[in-house]
């Protein structure tokens, strides 16, 4: 097998394009000194990733960061559905999670889980939302999940107030990032820091013993955060609080060169619970029951990379990456799924029952303990070029990713325990290469045509502490795209494109405990789509795309999540439309719109588990595939002027199902086990709709904002995931806060 390495792609790189290059030399032309590039705003300034080299005269610094969309300007080259949720609709709408902020772009179900957003579920495009493990997550163009490769799992996830603006980018240009890339991309983009010294206090209250705190301070280069949040979940012992820190800085090197250097810690002290409720829990003693008070999750990140520009000529830009981050989680808790005997048969059967339990009298507590450790470094070039006679811009890059995985579970004998019997330790360790290029044609000033490729190669190894035994593997992929654009207007833009999706499996799916490989395989899978955005009138923001995507072989990893769904893959076809808009007047009343339909969803065939080859769940083709609803829409109406911001917001989501056989009701769906008839996991889940309400004032000249916001204006209960058992979306809750700017 050939591993692509850097030094290989960059000898390459250097005949094909030497030429060019030669004949493009010029003195690198000046740049501004860090004081007044800060005066250029990630708003206003154009990406490094998406940018197309300026004349001299013309240049501007620009902070070193790798963007998948950039500004406004850049979505007219970009061959793929694109939707930027910026500053301006983030604070509009006062987001509470991640979750609120993500329902506002088409194509993306976000699934609720204890109520604070603090680990999203995130499909796209009908994929299953689980744990987000079939969509890539960037913070500033850098990987953000502790383990993209081999376990693509979001326990961790920042809060939203950490950004100001947020990517989404589907379509054949997202070939250019990785490793999933069947979805779509997130990127998520943190402010700028400033020249001149200044900042913000923030300070929310709210029900649900809810507080948001934070603090930003910048000048000359320097940005600081610090965010505090704490609050109860959606049920009943339930209460987290996370701190985050953030440090960030831009320098200016030399004329031609620029660094960001960036530093993060996380932590979470959450009283949180891992499994939902069974069907006569959720009946007899309501949507907030949960018992398990004991249950306790611990987690703490450090990050740090840094982000290197060099502007070799007017033509080329050379961004590099380097990162690395440490992510540790524990996890105590006395029950993972309403089914499972950890705390023996009479406690299931009373809980299936719907009779309340008392878990101080279940001893027993299971540990989770995780470690990560991932780093990795990427550098990107963009280069304008005539080499084949066409004016073209080209985008190439390589990663070496490494990932180091410590996984231990400790059990222990009474319901306060945090120590006991050792029954699982491994250590799962990944090496992952990739590269990319793509190359845009620019047939005149309507078309363009972009092909491109990427390429992964992955090696795999786990090894059982416990017994000693190791086990080995290795996968690649080659991944092809074109998009198309077509630009009749400087107002509309069509665009097409298609590219071989790729989702990796985790390294536990590929080796077994006893050293074995399962041949599972990356899932395989062709994704095209055709759509439009226009700009019709002043003020006015359109984008509609058609997309189909067509699963040869797609993976449903079972056992995230506690599920009773095991390790199981096969044919599925995904197609629909989505359409965005927003409209703002210039007498102050504003809509916008985000909607997904989601017609096809289907099993091409019976999935089936890979290690005994036996269906699962009455999986059969035509079946609609789980967590798939067919409907998504988020509106919303507001008007904005005289210092006045207000909005109320309205989220649908449709009816979907929770398991391959699309049983409905569980007490009269053939195939299913007493247990699981009971469980809560097996049903489907009943559309709803909830609406939020939003007020902001601009105390002027104060530069202090007050608010306030309703979730769940209308207090309904509704039902989100039955993965481990019935979970709920939370109450109503009322939040107040103020801002003050200096």
């Amino acid at each position: 097998m050939t591993i692509f390495k850097p030094t290989l792609i960059a000898a390459a790189l250097a005949a094909a394009f030497a030429p060019a290059l030669q004949a493009q030399q010029t003195t690198p032309p000046a740049t501004n000194n860090r004081g007044d590039a800060q005066k250029t705003t990630a708003a206003d300034a154009k990406p490094a990733e998406v940018q197309q080299t300026a004349p001299a005269a013309a240049r501007q610094f620009i902070m070193p960061r790798i963007d998948v969309i950039g500004k406004a300007e850049n979505l007219r080259n970009i061959s793929g559905s694109a939707d930027i949720i910026d500053k301006k609709t983030l604070e509009q709408s006062r987001v509470f999670t991640i979750n609120e902020a993500l329902r506002k772009v088409p194509g993306i179900n976000v699934r609720d889980e204890e109520g604070m957003g603090l680990r999203p579920n995130i499909g796209i495009r009908g994929l299953n939302p689980t744990r987000s493990t079939k969509t890539t997550l960037l913070e500033d163009g850098i990987p953000l999940a502790y383990a993209p490769y081999g376990d693509n799992a979001s326990y961790y996830h920042p809060p939203i107030e950490r950004f100001d603006r947020i990517e989404v980018l589907k379509g054949a240009d997202q070939v250019r990032f990785g490793p999933q890339t069947i979805g779509g991309v997130i990127n998520y983009i943190t402010p700028t820091p400033p020249e001149k010294f200044g900042g913000s206090v923030t300070a929310i209250g709210g029900s649900r013993d809810y507080f948001n705190g934070q603090v930003q301070l910048g000048g000359k280069g320097f940005l600081f955060q610090y965010n505090r949040k704490q609050g109860d979940g959606a049920r009943d012992n339930i209460h987290s609080a996370i701190n985050d820190y953030n440090l960030k800085y831009v320098v200016g090197l030399t004329d031609s060169q620029a660094l960001t250097l960036r530093a993060n810690y996380y932590t979470e002290d959450s009283r949180i619970t891992y499994s939902g409720l069974t069907n006569a829990e959720f009946n007899n003693l309501g949507a907030r029951y949960n018992p398990f008070k004991n249950d306790k999750f611990n987690s703490n990140r450090v990050g740090v990379s840094a982000t290197h520009d060099l502007q070799l000529n007017d033509k080329a830009l050379l961004t590099t990456n380097l990162y690395f981050s440490s992510f540790d989680r524990d996890w105590w808790r006395q029950a993972s799924t309403t089914s499972d005997s950890q705390c023996g048969a009479a406690f299931t059967t009373a809980r299936n029952n719907g009779a309340m339990v008392n878990p101080d009298a279940c001893n027993s507590v299971q540990g989770r303990q995780r470690t990560y450790y991932t780093w990795g470094v990427e550098p990107r070039l963009k280069l304008d070029h005539n080499v084949f006679g066409v004016n073209s811009n080209l985008d190439v890059g390589f990663r070496a990713h490494f990932e180091t995985q410590n996984r231990r579970q400790v059990n222990g004998t009474s319901p306060f325990a945090r120590s006991g019997t050792l029954a699982e330790s491994n250590v799962r360790e990944l090496q992952a290469y990739s590269w990319f290029l793509t190359n845009r044609f620019n047939l005149g000033q309507q078309f363009a045509i972009t092909p491109g490729v990427r390429y992964e190669y992955i090696d795999f190894q786990r090894t059982n502490r416990l017994t000693g035994v190791t086990g080995k593997d290795n996968l690649d992929a080659w991944l092809p795209s074109l998009g198309l654009t077509w630009n009749p207007s400087k107002t509309v833009t069509v665009f097409a494109g298609a590219h071989r999706g790729f989702a990796p499996p985790r390294t536990e799916d590929v080796i077994g405990t006893t050293g074995t490989s399962t041949d599972v395989g990356a899932e395989k899978s062709v994704n095209w789509e055709v759509g439009a955005r226009a700009q019709p009138f002043t003020g006015t923001n359109l984008q509609t795309t058609f997309f189909r995507n067509d699963f040869q072989k797609q993976i449903s990893v079972g056992s995230i999540a506690g599920g009773n769904i095991p390790l199981a893959q096969g044919k599925s076809l995904y197609q629909g439309v989505e359409f965005s808009g927003r409209v703002d007047l210039p007498a102050g009343p504003y809509l916008r719109t985000a909607y997904t339909w989601l017609p096809t969803a289907e099993q091409t065939t019976a999935f089936r588990g890979v290690a005994d080859n036996l269906i699962v769940s009455n999986s059969a083709p035509g079946n609609r595939l789980p967590y798939a609803p067919e409907h998504l829409v988020q509106a919303a109406v507001g008007f904005a002027k005289y210092g006045l911001d207000a909005q109320i917001e309205a989220v649908h989501v449709s009816k979907q199902f929770s398991d391959f056989g699309n049983c409905d009701n569980p007490a009269t769906c053939a195939g299913l086990t007493a247990s699981q008839r009971l469980s809560g996991q097996f049903a489907e889940i009943g559309a709803y709709t909830i609406f939020n309400l939003a007020i902001n004032y601009d105390l002027q000249p104060n530069k202090t904002t007050l608010f306030f916001m309703v979730k769940n204006l209308t207090d309904d209960v509704y039902i989100v995931d039955r993965t481990r058992g019935i979970l709920p979306g939370m109450p109503r809750l009322i939040q107040g806060g103020v801002r003050f700017t200096f």
